[in-house]
């Protein structure tokens, strides 16, 4: 029986309190949105999207009044098309590449447009899809995030029969647990998981694998495996202090946010520290539940920041204030944190690269009030847990995987951040899928 994850999800939850950065377009909005559209020949949106939605004839649809086609042509490339209509970066990807750039117009807004057809074939339960003929073949797949969920869907449509393990209580990956609620809440990703379990997948939750079941087992069990166990927990920085109450890692908080009702009126004073996307993810949702003093520090400069700038520009709208050039080296307090001591860096000389490093200023440190401190600072690798696959080769970490996703261990397949160091939810979704077809090959040689 299909486990229904949305009855685990609590009710109460901080994230139902943070309104939704892009809202899902009314009827009219869309269409005229859509009319607008040049559905341009060689369409330059199409070859910037990593799963090459057919972004012009599923605009066309909306505008002709075919919804169901509409959402059709996105998830026939990409069964994640409702998540990620509103946690893909457009304003990098296709929205930034429509020809109206070059011309002063504003651009077509294809994320909103893509989530009004996708929630049209949600809520009118429409399926598209079902598993196909069987072919007794038997895939496991490691981590329920979007990489696995897009490879076993693929898997399952050809008929054969994957099995998801995942070591969180709930399925989806970050999609759930990790990408802001502003974008995307916890219900929305598991009404997802929930499509594609109804095309034949089967998803073991509470279960790790390289503990609770071993590699020997899944390889004994399985034909094939896919690896999409994603990255390891936040990185900290091994500053003093780092153990005191109030100092979470960046991903912490944002689960927290998600899935639990966040305390947020005890925090008055929060530092995140970090320079990307994730760094303002989390200062943007603190303030849109109602923290005061949200400050992100920053050991470089903007200019060297790798946070989009669209993220940056609103979070400044929002009151978040920045602190460049600036590193912590002590979390004050006593059993809980109360400031964070920093002190300020200055550009060095340019190395061979051309990259200038952040030296600290002697005699610059100051001290930033704070009850919570989010660290940003990246993820771990998962280094540990594939050391446990034989003949697995790793390159700084990753996952290495040739032109099919296929692994150094011809048995194990890969895709997602273990291998491309933690892109966007897209390209996991492009690369499950496409390891998909490298699997279906593999077992189709006998294997």
């Amino acid at each position: 029986m299909t486990q229904n994850y949305l009855e685990n999800l609590a009710t109460e939850r901080s994230e139902t309190a943070i309104t939704d950065y892009k809202p899902r377009f009314t009827d009219l909005q869309a269409v005229a949105e859509a009319n607008r559209c040049l559905y341009c020949h060689d369409a330059p949106c199409i070859q910037v999207c990593p799963t090459e939605i057919n972004i012009p004839e599923f605009i066309h649809r909306i505008a002709s009044g075919n919804l169901k086609g509409s959402a059709r042509t996105i998830l026939d490339s990409n069964i994640l098309g409702l998540s990620c209509a509103s946690v893909c970066p457009v304003e990098v990807l296709c929205v930034g590449s429509c020809v109206y750039n070059h011309m002063q117009i504003k651009p077509i807004e294809i994320g909103r447009l893509q989530r009004y057809a996708t929630e049209y074939a949600y809520e009118k339960g429409i399926q598209f899809y079902k598993k196909g003929p069987d072919t007794g073949k038997k895939v496991a797949l490691i981590g329920a995030g979007p990489a696995s969920l897009a490879c076993a869907a693929q898997l399952a449509i050809m008929g054969h029969n994957p099995v998801i393990f995942e070591r969180h209580t709930l399925p989806g990956g970050l999609n759930t647990t990790g990408v802001a609620p502003y974008k995307l809440r916890a219900d929305t990703s598991l009404r997802e998981v929930a499509y594609i379990q109804e095309i034949g997948v089967e998803i073991r939750t509470g279960v790790a694998v390289g503990s609770d079941v071993s590699f020997a087992d899944l390889e004994a069990q399985y034909d094939a495996i896919f690896i999409g166990a994603g990255l390891g927990p936040d990185s900290f920085l091994d500053v003093p202090g780092e153990d005191k109450e109030g100092v979470f890692g960046a991903l912490e908080v944002i689960e927290a946010l998600k899935l639990t009702q966040f305390p947020a009126e005890k925090y008055p004073n929060a530092v995140v520290v970090g320079g990307g996307n994730t760094a303002l993810d989390v200062v943007r949702e603190l303030r849109k539940l109602g923290v005061p003093n949200v400050t992100m520090v920053y050991r470089r400069g903007e200019a060297q920041m790798s946070g989009y700038a669209h993220e940056m520009a609103a979070a400044r709208q929002e009151g978040v204030q920045f602190q460049f050039l600036a590193l912590p080296v002590e979390y004050v307090g006593e059993a809980h944190v109360s400031a964070v001591r920093c002190v300020k860096m200055a550009l060095g000389e340019p190395d061979a690269s051309g990259r200038r490093s952040p030296e600290p200023v002697a005699g610059s440190e100051f001290e930033l009030p704070a009850n919570l401190v989010a660290l940003a600072t990246g993820q771990g690798k998962l280094t540990e847990l594939f050391g446990k696959i034989s003949q697995l080769e790793l390159n700084r970490g990753r996952v290495v995987v040739n032109a099919v996703g296929q692994t150094s261990n011809p048995k194990y397949f890969a895709g997602g951040d273990c291998v491309n160091g933690g892109k966007e939810v897209v390209n996991a979704a492009a690369e499950g899928k496409h390891a998909a077809f490298g699997i279906d090959a593999y077992l189709k040689e006998g294997n």
